[in-house]
């Protein structure tokens, strides 16, 4: 028998909810030195007390707001990997990642503030956790169905997150980021095809 959750639960959920988003609007607007803690629960409708009752201060909100960009790209991406061809599925997952690149929220949390606001270790930790799970699961994928060289899966996952990574911060620092994603995008997918075994 369903029991009915308590009414201060799911409003406390709802307003770390709030704040998350908010913070993800404002950091992805001002990024992380240009806003305030203040700014966050006034968009969130909260009082400064419930931000500090959720998160123990600004960096913490700041990485349950990129906790919650990531993610977002990393059920984005399951979905489109999840039907087709593994090699089909690959190349569809690229792309979709590669659109995620253009997101405003994405190069200005994850890519940009990322890793001065966490520290160069536990971003790349973090980076870890979420991209290069899905690349390894996608590479060991292709190299068990034969699509492409029987090369090892750890090493090949990791020249192609590397790939992802680099890739991902050109765009973001891009005067034309439309056009650095469709070159890097043609880059990345001419040295796929020529992995493949044909």
């Amino acid at each position: 028998m369903a029991t009915a959750r308590p009414r201060r639960v799911e409003y406390s959920e709802s307003t770390r909810q709030a704040l998350v988003d908010s913070a993800v609007e404002l950091f992805t607007e001002h990024g992380y030195a240009g806003t305030s803690l203040d700014e966050i629960a006034k968009r969130a409708r909260v009082t400064k007390g419930a931000l500090y009752h959720h998160f123990g201060g600004k960096q913490a909100l700041f990485e349950a707001a990129f906790d919650a960009v990531e993610t977002s790209m990393v059920a984005r991406l399951a979905e489109v990997i999840s039907t087709g061809s593994p090699w089909e599925a690959t190349r569809s997952g690229l792309r979709a990642f590669l659109e995620v690149c253009l997101e405003p929220s994405y190069q200005r949390i994850v890519v940009q503030d990322g890793p001065a606001v966490m520290g160069w270790e536990r971003w790349r930790a973090a980076e870890e956790a979420y991209t290069f799970g899905v690349v390894r699961g996608v590479v060991g994928t292709l190299v068990e169905s034969g699509e492409i060289a029987p090369l090892p899966v750890e090493a090949l996952a990791r020249v192609v997150f590397g790939s992802l990574s680099a890739g991902a911060t050109a765009i973001a620092g891009s005067k034309s980021p439309q056009q650095a994603r469709a070159d890097i995008g043609e880059c990345i997918e001419r040295v796929l095809d020529g992995l493949r075994n044909t």
